[in-house]
């Protein structure tokens, strides 16, 4: 085995032959890191598109209420990210540090735990304003995949979450992902592979349904699409990354990653959401412009 690993690695690509440094900004007492622009850049682009997608007929709120759900969408994220992974994938932070769930900068965030943060944000900014919750998500699924894309981007360049030892050309020896005296083995870059599905892929889908199909008039059905689309793509990219190293009992136990098992429910939400949108088709009174659209 260990002759094996020796070989593979020495085939591959390394990752410090990259030359990737987590900290985009050094200037000695302030350091910005890629992965906080990654961020920034999802919610900055997300936001302009999302404006794209407002121009069009029926649109389910104005342009003031999109500037409002990019502050209460960015404290979902932040907050439901961070919470998620606490209770998800590190729980025992509780009670052996509870300072340092607020320490964001060490990292540590959870997607699932990011969407149930932005829908409970959806949700009072849609009340607050008298809006149809639904479709708002609907309106904001499509612009998801942006901060997906950016977010697993910066995850490759941390050299963070990747993949399961493998032979395949493409496969790269990321650094410190064994114990020390070992060989590193190379690695599927599973950070891009989920950048590729959850990111550019979701995204081309999405794209499709909005601008090629009635699917907006149909309350849900574009929310529904992006969860089942993610459910899907996470499930099966988790097939090749590596566990985390807390959470190895589950796999064992169960054959599942904590990431399928939080897919699961997304998948048979996502489904049903798609499968019930049309019973849920009414004629859109457009908060913004005149325009009736059945």
């Amino acid at each position: 085995m260990l002759l094996q690993l020796l070989a593979a690695a020495g085939d591959h690509l390394h990752f410090a032959d990259l030359g990737l440094d987590p900290v985009a900004i050094n200037l000695g007492f302030f350091q910005i890191k890629w992965y906080s622009l990654a961020y920034i850049a999802g919610i900055l682009i997300g936001w302009w598109y999302l404006l794209k997608l407002l121009a069009q007929p029926g649109a389910p709120m104005a342009r003031r209420h999109a500037d409002d759900l990019v502050f209460y969408a960015t404290l979902g994220i932040i907050l439901g990210g961070r919470l998620g992974y606490v209770l998800f994938y590190a729980p025992n932070m509780i009670w052996e540090s509870p300072l340092q769930i607020v320490r964001l900068w060490d990292g540590g965030m959870s997607f699932h735990g990011g969407v149930i943060g932005t829908t409970i944000a959806i949700i009072l900014l849609a009340r607050r304003h008298k809006l149809d919750w639904l479709r708002i998500h609907d309106y904001v699924a499509c612009v998801a995949p942006f901060g997906l894309f950016f977010g697993r981007l910066a995850n490759f360049v941390n050299g963070e979450l990747w993949g399961k030892p493998a032979n395949v050309p493409w496969a790269i020896v990321f650094r410190n992902t064994v114990q020390t005296g070992l060989p590193e083995p190379a690695r599927h870059p599973s950070q891009l592979y989920e950048a590729g599905l959850e990111g550019i892929l979701l995204f081309v889908v999405l794209w499709f349904f909005f601008w090629r199909t009635d699917s907006r008039y149909q309350p849900g059905k574009l929310v529904g699409i992006f969860v089942l689309g993610y459910g899907l793509c996470r499930f099966f990219v988790e097939f090749f990354r590596e566990p985390d190293a807390q959470l190895v009992w589950l796999v064992d136990a169960t054959g599942l990653h904590m990431g399928q098992w939080l897919c699961i429910p997304m998948i048979i939400g996502g489904g049903w959401l798609v499968a019930t949108a049309k019973r849920r088709r009414q004629r859109v009174e457009p908060i913004a412009g005149s325009e009736s659209v059945a």
